[in-house]
């Protein structure tokens, strides 16, 4: 098995630098670490808990910052050009009722914008924008899948690959006020990967030549079964949801440094599908690792209502279900693959009522086990006995999982999310993984508000329900004070808020840097009965990181220093941070 080396220093100052900048309520590094971070500025969309601060991306062209501002249907444009003041230069607006879900920027400034459909099972676009003119505008678009939920260009730039995530509709959810409501899975569209080739003629960002493919999973239904037995996860309602095409929900995207191979993460199977992009098409579905956190080193505090920070083995397995991955070459030459490994459930409706509306939920307390018409805790479980709350009675676990070869009980428990970062080969084996660390350090470095919540400071707050939550993962390139080239993996802690930095360079032997949570967990945002966050909210820094994205030092605009930027979805912040090489 697997062993993390990753130890934890003891818990350094803040630093003097970036002080003015707002809070800091945790800055752990490590002795001798070659690199810090910490705040350089921030913009603040002034909106809280609407997602108006998610995806970002940075043209070194025009160092202008594009943020998806989901909360008004729109593209921000920044000017981060004084990197410690970005500014709001203008917004791009979409169709009526379609949605940004995501975006990134090729070298030209050619913008690519992955946008839902008004109704999520309809067919959304991939909108095209001349990302350099003085008010971005479109210059091309074509229809891509269902709910497309992440675009990434490839490193040379040709291609713009688009992860249609194909979600089902919820009951009732119909996309518009006036149409009756539906039954849960009234559409259940594909997932796939759209391949779309865009080529400037004669460098004229107006003279646009883009070719289409999908790559689809219909394929692989044949191979079901086997892939079934090698962990693939597959939850639904009836056997037409669990067909793969279906049933698999592309996530995110990571593209090899020579552009030929890509890894789409497919959280809620709980695997990668690989992608050949030449050709346009999925080449393998790779099922990923159960974690076993009863082993020591691997272990999770499993309870909300234990009153203390405690991180144990305890008898459950943690399915890994990354949500943003990042991928390089390390020495060796071969592609890794880092993994946020957050956890997601199927949820489409009512908890309480979805079966008589056609939903699916596949999450449930452990201690629920046996009621609503969920299957029981078998009699000779690990788990059994073990359900009171400040055990494992208030764990969310995937019921569908783990169990009984006759179906009739759980066997063994299973958890979203590993709570961990993962280093992953190119078939998707786990080199390397943090282990229970996520969670120990953050006990370490904000014992007062272990596992807190995004929206409002808690203590312990998220044990039950994913930890953490490391959610969003980019990796960069540094050169530092020696002249050597070092490879850093940046992971923001969506739920408890901050940065983890880790040197990914020995994918084998990741290391620990630093740890910095730019938020203040003494200020007070909880939201009253009409969603309102109380006056002076904005004094808590950044809270749910999102979407990151590395700046080289040769790309930045501040010269030499490499910047991290992050779209904070509940404190609707984009803050840039620096990266300083310390010797």
């Amino acid at each position: 098995g697997l062993t993390s080396r990753w130890t934890t220093p003891a818990a350094s100052a803040a630093p003097d630098a970036g002080a003015r900048l707002g809070p800091v309520a945790a800055d752990v590094r490590a002795p001798g670490a070659e690199v810090r971070l910490s705040v350089l500025g921030r913009y603040s969309s002034g909106a809280f808990a609407q997602s108006a601060a998610e995806i970002v991306a940075h043209d070194p062209g025009t160092h202008r910052v594009f943020v998806v501002n989901a909360l008004n249907g729109r593209l921000d444009v920044l000017d981060a050009s004084d990197p410690t003041a970005p500014v709001l230069e203008t917004t791009v607006a979409f169709g009526a009722g379609e949605v940004p879900n995501s975006v990134d920027v090729r070298e030209d400034g050619l913008v690519a914008v992955a946008v839902e459909a008004p109704r999520k099972t309809d067919r959304g676009r991939l909108v095209l924008l001349d990302g350099r003119a003085e008010q971005p505008r479109e210059v091309g678009s074509v229809r891509v899948g269902a709910l497309p939920d992440m675009v990434t260009w490839t490193p040379d730039g040709r291609t713009a690959l688009v992860a249609n995530e194909g979600e089902p509709s919820a009951p009732g959810d119909d996309g518009s006020e006036d149409a009756p409501e539906r039954p849960g899975y009234a559409a259940d569209p594909v997932g796939s990967v759209s391949v779309v080739d865009v080529v400037a003629r004669g460098g004229d960002l107006d003279r646009l030549r883009v070719r289409t493919r999908t790559a689809g999973f219909e394929r692989f239904e044949a191979r079901r079964d086997e892939l079934v037995a090698a962990g693939l996860r597959l939850t639904g309602p009836d056997a037409a949801s669990l067909r793969l095409a279906r049933n698999l929900e592309p996530e995110y995207i990571t593209v090899a440094d020579d552009g030929r191979t890509a890894w789409v993460a497919l959280q809620e199977a709980n695997a990668l599908a690989r992608l050949d992009v030449v050709r346009g098409r999925i080449t393998d579905v790779l099922p990923l690792e159960r974690v076993d956190h009863s082993r020591p080193g691997h272990g999770i505090d499993p309870s909300d209502r234990d009153g203390v920070a405690d991180v144990r083995p305890v008898p459950v397995t943690g399915l890994q279900m990354p949500d943003g991955i990042a991928s390089y070459t390390a020495a060796d030459g071969e592609t890794y693959v880092v993994t946020a490994n957050e956890g997601d459930s199927r949820a489409w409706g009512d908890e309480d009522t979805w079966r008589e509306t056609g939903g699916f939920s596949d999450e449930a307390r452990a201690k629920d086990l046996g009621d609503d018409g969920l299957p029981p805790l078998c009699a000779t479980s690990p788990a059994a006995g073990r359900l009171d709350d400040a055990d494992l009675g208030r764990l969310t676990i995937s019921w569908p999982d783990g169990l009984s070869a006759d179906g009739s009980c759980v066997q063994d428990l299973h958890a979203y999310g590993s709570r961990s970062v993962s280093v992953l080969d190119a078939d998707g084996r786990t080199v390397w993984d943090s282990g229970d660390q996520l969670e120990r350090l953050v006990a370490q470095a904000l014992p007062d508000f272990f596992n807190s919540d995004h929206e409002e400071a808690t203590f312990d707050g998220r044990s039950d329900n994913k930890g953490p939550e490391p959610e969003g993962v980019t990796v960069g390139r540094v050169t530092t004070a020696s002249g050597e080239e070092r490879v850093y993996a940046f992971v923001g802690l969506e739920r408890v808020g901050g940065v983890v930095v880790g040197d990914v360079t020995d994918p084998r032997d990741v290391r620990f840097v630093q740890y910095l949570n730019p938020r203040d967990l003494s200020v007070d945002t909880e939201v009253d009965d009409d969603d309102q966050p109380p006056a002076g909210w904005e004094a808590a820094g950044d809270l749910g990181p999102e979407g990151l994205a590395f700046v080289a030092a040769e790309d930045s605009p501040l010269p030499g220093v490499p910047l991290l930027v992050v779209g904070n979805e509940v404190s609707g912040t984009t803050t840039l941070l620096r990266l300083d090489v310390t010797g």
